[in-house]
């Protein structure tokens, strides 16, 4: 095999194709990065059958062929060459020759035929979405995953298509993320559960643009998504889902209408004084037109007034201020309303076409302050 390429586009190349390579495996072959040169196409391949990633990298093919050669000391080497074309050769001997201008590496490669095959997803019916709306669905829920091996499904998120309706849900415990999108076309129903660090690879790696669109491909136990020249392909996860309609509830005793930025920026401030292993809570004291936030610890102590819109009783509950300050940082609308029934069920943020549902569990703050 000889190839040759541009600094930037193998670079490019490399940076996706390292989101499939694990820092430490049983199988040395996955530390490797497959180039494989063939046809009209050089790809980029890794595997750490979790993820699978297949990138195609611009470039002039002398010969082909293709070669297994360790990513991270391939990565590493081509970052410190200069700017300019690289030639990558390959012998029958699995020597690999990395020259560029009057710099060369030479490297022990491996065969590429050791190589896990990637799964084979059929391109029947494809999901269509846009870079830009995965990118923010994504933005708006994955950090609502759980990293609780011993629970699985909420490792992943739910993707639940019906006819022309896209729900996405993340939860943890104490959290519930929700996404609701209407799509272009119509969909038989479909409902899977992919992993999270999938989904947290795939926001990555999109370029986010409105007019650039992912294909996503489903069968019984993968997913596959296509975009740009880029497939990335996934397990997903067995299981059940959560019953999240029997949570969603629409009864509430006080509703609050508040400007998202003070309070997000309010509940930053009060972190200040609230270390990792504290259990501390915020404390929302809401009456009328007015909700005091406070909050109590052994470094010191936070309040502050801000002005809402009440409508039904008032309420004093607490939350853990680190979930509260991530949904209210990924939400972008100006004012959030704030769903509550009492102290010890949960609250409710969505906007009123629920593109967007949030629910978070309160503490109980007379057992901790």
């Amino acid at each position: 095999m000889k190839i040759i390429c541009k600094k930037t586009d193998i670079i490019n190349g490399v940076n996706i194709s390292l989101r499939a390579v694990q820092s430490k495996t049983t199988m040395p072959i996955l530390d490797c990065i497959v180039i494989r040169a063939n046809g009209n196409n050089i790809k980029f391949i890794t595997n750490d059958m979790e993820i699978a990633i297949e990138t195609v990298v611009p470039g002039n093919i002398i010969n082909e062929g293709s070669i297994a050669i360790n990513a991270k000391l391939f990565s590493d080497i081509v970052r410190k060459l200069p700017d300019s074309d690289i030639t990558i050769e390959t012998n029958n001997y699995y020597m690999t020759t990395i020259t560029c201008e009057k710099l060369e590496f030479s490297l022990v490669s491996k065969n590429d035929e050791e190589f896990p095959d990637l799964p084979t997803v059929e391109k029947k019916e494809a999901l269509v979405i846009s870079q830009f709306s995965l990118k923010e669905i994504l933005r708006q829920t994955v950090f609502c995953i759980s990293d609780n091996e011993s629970q699985k499904v909420m490792t992943g998120e739910l993707f639940e298509i019906n006819g022309n309706k896209l729900r996405v849900v993340a939860l943890d415990g104490h959290r519930i993320a929700i996404r609701n999108l209407e799509l272009k076309n119509e969909y038989k129903p479909t409902k899977v559960i992919i992993p999270g660090k999938t989904l947290n690879e795939i926001s990555k790696i999109l370029s986010g643009e409105v007019d650039n669109d992912v294909a996503i491909y489903f069968t019984n136990t993968h997913v596959m998504f296509e975009f740009e020249n880029t497939i990335v392909l996934s397990r997903l996860i067995e299981g059940e889902y959560y019953k999240i309609n029997q949570m969603l509830s629409g009864d509430y005793e006080t509703k609050i209408k508040i400007n998202r930025r003070e309070f997000a920026d309010s509940i930053d401030r009060s972190t200040l004084l609230v270390k990792e292993t504290d259990k501390k809570p915020i404390i929302l004291d809401i009456k009328d037109f007015n909700m005091n936030l406070k909050v109590n610890t052994q470094i010191g102590a936070m309040n502050q007034d801000i002005e809402i819109n009440k409508e039904g009783k008032d309420i004093l509950i607490g939350f853990n201020p680190k979930f509260m300050l991530e949904i209210l940082r990924v939400i972008d609308d100006e004012d959030i309303n704030i769903y509550m029934t009492n102290s010890k069920a949960p609250a409710f943020i969505k906007n009123n076409e629920e593109n967007y549902i949030y629910l978070v569990l309160p503490i109980n703050f007379n057992a901790v302050r």
